[in-house]
């Protein structure tokens, strides 16, 4: 097991991602989908990734994305909060439960 990326680093890659994406983390607290508690652990996901040396660069070149790499730790939930603010409410509960 890889030690953990330095917390701040991975804070803003988080949310470098979750921009990129097309996220919007704000209206996502505002409407009861994500909490601070969730947030802390999403940026404890992105420490851990295997890929983080190598998402600065990837974010540098794909400043907005569709979607987030499969190889992102956070793609999913970031898939599902996507989902829920452009309606595709389905999609983010099944997400959410798993």
């Amino acid at each position: 097991m890889k030690p953990l990326g330095p917390e701040r680093d991975h804070y803003w890659l988080a949310l470098s991602m979750a921009k990129a994406a097309g996220v919007d983390l704000q209206a996502a607290i505002d409407a009861g989908r994500f909490s601070q508690e969730k947030w802390a652990r999403t940026v404890q996901r992105c420490r851990s990734c295997e890929w983080g040396a190598d998402c600065p660069t990837w974010l540098n070149e794909n400043p907005e994305i569709e979607t987030a790499p499969d190889t992102c730790a956070n793609a999913q939930l970031f898939a599902a909060l996507k989902a829920a603010q452009t309606g595709r409410r389905a999609a983010f509960e099944e997400v959410m439960e798993g």
